[in-house]
């Protein structure tokens, strides 16, 4: 069954640039509002008046997942203002272009805590609304590094692993939750650049797979198109797919690839 979006009310995390932005748009679009959130509230003011433009409402807020105080302060502004969220869309993160073993602890744990624990923490605050009946859908921007292990995305690989382990118990322990697993391969974006080397500092360089990568609008057309319909999971990508199905049914070729891919 089909669920309209129009007037429903959607929290985007990473709203200000790449997959998020685009979703932003297209859920305008459809006659959603939105609370847009992310780290820059130049570029979620910048997508703010866009959507608004589109006759929709629209707030941006600025969150830094990491830190327990900045998502408690998003949700008092929601409470406050007597916001109800029917669709979150988990979308944030970080990406990793380093070896596992040279890779710092305080690198590890700071992916895994905006990639995983972030979102975990957030629909934890709103847990009582949640388990009040009213159905609540949840998209959660995985990767299919997310379905494997991969060169230079330890813990990258290991954060998305985990959004599947929590996100997949919780749709299957309440009837009034859907989530929606959006599982992309390379989408054009600047994700690659933001992406933390071994010591913590940002990479800085626009992977060529990236850069080849699918259009992010489209990207958030399937992505939107997968929520509407209640998809489980739903692969976005190209040929780069196909590693998915390698993996799952021809392991012993995956690991013979894999180890052969440029990972940037």
């Amino acid at each position: 069954m089909k669920e309209k979006i129009t007037n429903k009310t959607v929290l985007i995390t990473g709203a200000g640039t790449g997959i998020g932005k685009a979703i932003a748009y297209k859920m305008a679009e459809k006659g959603a509002h939105l609370l847009l959130t992310g780290l820059d509230i130049e570029n979620l003011n910048a997508v703010k008046e866009k959507c608004t433009a589109m006759g929709v409402k629209a707030a941006a807020h600025t969150v830094d997942l990491s830190a327990a105080s900045s998502v408690d302060a998003l949700v008092e502004y929601i409470n406050e203002n007597q916001i109800n969220i029917d669709i979150f869309v988990l979308n944030a993160g970080i990406s990793q272009r380093a070896y596992t073993l040279d890779t710092s602890f305080d690198v590890d744990k700071k992916i895994m805590e905006v990639n995983f624990f972030g979102s975990v923490y957030l629909i934890k605050k709103f847990a009582e609304k949640i388990k009040t009946g009213r159905l609540t859908q949840i998209a959660v921007t995985t990767s299919i590094s997310g379905l494997f292990g991969f060169p230079l995305r330890s813990s990258y690989c290991a954060s998305k692993h985990a959004l599947f382990g929590f996100f997949e118990s919780l749709d299957l322990e309440y009837d009034n939750i859907s989530v929606t697993f959006l599982i992309p391969g390379r989408i054009n974006t600047q994700i690659s650049k933001n992406a933390l080397l071994a010591d913590g500092k940002a990479y800085e360089k626009m992977d060529k797979g990236q850069e080849s990568g699918m259009d992010v609008e489209k990207c958030a057309k399937i992505a939107i198109r997968a929520i509407e319909k209640k998809r489980r999971r739903k692969l976005i990508g190209k040929h780069e797919l196909l590693m998915v199905y390698i993996n799952k049914f021809l392991p012993g070729l995956y690991y013979k690839l894999a180890k052969n891919i440029s990972a940037t």
